[in-house]
C-alpha cells in the first residue's frame, strides 16, 4: 500500500503519489508552496504516474498559478516481488518550481 509521504530530509520537498485521490496530493503540494518552498518534487511509480501528472497540473492551473514545471524525469526502478523475483516498474519525477 503506497501512502502519501512528504520528505524534507534533503532540503527538497517531495510528494510521493500513491493510491489516494488526487486532491489529497494536490493539498500536499499546495501546502508545501504555501509554507515557503521554492521547489516541490512529485514522484510516482507504475499505475500512479497518470495521477502524478494530474496532481501537478491541478496544482499548477487551479491553486498555485505562479508555479511552472521546471523538469520531468522518467525512468524505471527494479523492485523485488514477494516471491523473490524482480520486475521493472516505470517511474516519473515532476519538479514544480516557483
Amino acid at each position: 500500500m503506497a501512502e502519501e509521504k512528504i520528505e524534507t530530509t534533503t532540503g527538497e520537498n517531495i510528494v510521493l503519489i500513491g493510491k489516494k485521490p488526487a486532491m489529497n496530493y494536490v493539498l500536499a503540494v499546495v501546502t508545501q508552496f504555501n509554507s515557503g518552498a521554492k521547489n516541490v518534487k512529485v514522484r510516482a511509480r507504475g499505475n500512479a504516474i497518470s495521477r502524478a501528472v494530474d496532481v501537478a497540473e491541478i496544482a499548477r492551473n487551479r491553486f498555485v498559478t505562479d508555479v511552472k514545471v521546471s523538469s520531468i524525469a522518467i525512468g524505471s526502478e527494479e523492485l523485488s516481488n514477494e516471491d523473490g523475483t524482480k520486475s521493472k516498474v516505470s517511474s516519473i519525477e515532476i519538479m514544480l518550481a516557483k
